[in-house]
């Protein structure tokens, strides 16, 4: 039941995330004074409209996407006098890119929002600053007993116990207790002030981390095992921790691009042969959906940490979508946007020769590319459904 529920979430968020797609192209068009004739979520078989104005709204039977029917985005569409001057091709360079990159802009806005609420409101799993355990000991190999031989913990001498909450190291707080970490970690041998929180009184306690030897190199450790606990950030962090995360998944999102040719083979191999798929491979919609289903039916996440994996699916999802949408081909927005931008040069060329401005490139001549990429795009798409379906990616939550 549990897995059901994740899947139809999973299915929710994404119709809400195309639904917002197509606003934003219909908005920017409107704002333009373009004509929007259609607004649809779905393919094939209308089910259900509703007429608005001079839109229709409606639902198809097909989720699998959407669109907003704007008129004029080719120069052979026939258009009624009175829809002339509100075609799309009519609109300046700088109208038509907006409208055009609006979807995918909004699929960014989606995926930053939904991070700042996981970071600040949801909150992510990591260890607290909050002692669980004091060690008796500093051994310096995985293997070593506490002894008398052993290095003393400095924690166990310096008093601290079970519960404590160190709150500054030197006077300076930390959001993460990872970043406490490095600077113990450097301060092997060195008197380190700390600031404890024990049952809501404040405590100074001086101690000198232990030196231990990793890979040749002195770290200090005091002899603490931290409880790991759901931490949440103030506005401002969570939105710095948001941003720095948006750019992380950007930076995977283009690699991921341009590594999907190579990726295909093996991708074939998992689907058709009995090679373990792989995690870090190609994935599609249906086997995202399989891993909301999965995360939201196992017993080793708690309740946080399933919305927080929910959130952070759909997040990355929408964030990847709007950069897939921008590369320039033919039919996605961005195969569009260059178009566009091809019109701006070439009518910048005949104003600096004094030429007259050129017609608008005819998007249905360059019909046979954008069969091709859809072709090639819709055979992906199949042999991701197959490879979902009968080797699908498994998180052995």
């Amino acid at each position: 039941m549990l897995s059901l529920l994740g899947i139809l979430a999973f299915v929710v968020a994404l119709l809400v995330s195309v639904m917002i797609h197509e606003a934003g192209h219909y908005l920017t068009a409107k704002k333009f004074g373009m004509k929007v004739t259609e607004f649809f979520l779905g393919f094939g078989k209308k089910i259900w409209s509703t007429q608005r104005g001079e839109t229709e709204f409606g639902l198809k039977a097909i989720p699998a996407g959407g669109y907003c029917r704007i008129v004029g985005m080719s120069p052979r569409e026939e258009l009624a006098p009175a829809d002339a001057d509100r075609a799309f091709i009519k609109g300046t360079i700088t109208q038509r890119l907006i409208v055009l990159g609006a979807g995918s802009f909004l699929h960014f806005v989606i995926g930053f929002v939904l991070l700042i609420t996981l970071f600040g409101a949801v909150g992510v799993t990591s260890v607290t600053n909050q002692v669980k355990e004091i060690a008796q000991c500093v051994p310096q190999s995985a293997t070593e007993v506490c002894g008398a031989a052993s290095t003393p913990s400095p924690a166990k001498n310096a008093g601290l116990i079970a519960g404590d909450k160190i709150v500054e190291i030197d006077g300076e707080s930390f959001e993460l207790w990872s970043d406490a970490v490095t600077v113990i970690r450097a301060s092997a041998g060195k008197p380190l002030n700390l600031l404890i929180d024990r049952n809501g009184d404040q405590l100074q306690i001086q101690l000198t981390p232990a030196t231990r030897m990793v890979d040749g190199q002195p770290i200090g450790v005091i002899g603490v095992i931290n409880q790991v606990g759901t931490i949440r950030f103030n506005p401002i962090a969570a939105t710095v921790r948001a941003t720095t995360f948006t750019g992380e998944i950007l930076q995977n999102s283009i690699t991921a691009l341009v590594s999907l040719p190579t990726k295909i083979p093996d991708l074939l191999s998992q689907t058709f042969g009995t090679s373990e798929r792989d995690p870090e491979g190609l994935v599609g919609v249906v086997g995202v959906a399989r891993v909301s289903g999965e995360t939201a039916s196992t017993e080793k996440l708690t309740t946080n940490e399933k919305i927080a994996t929910f959130i952070l699916i759909v997040a990355s999802l929408n964030i990847f979508v709007g950069m897939f949408n921008l590369l320039p081909l033919l039919p996605l927005d961005g195969g569009h946007m260059a178009v566009a931008i091809a019109d701006g040069i070439r009518n910048l060329i005949a104003k600096r020769r004094g030429l007259p401005k050129p017609a608008p490139i005819d998007v249905e001549r360059l019909t046979p590319i954008t069969m091709v990429v859809f072709v090639l795009m819709a055979g992906l798409s199949i042999v991701l459904l197959a490879a979902d379906i009968f080797n699908p990616i498994r998180l052995n939550l």
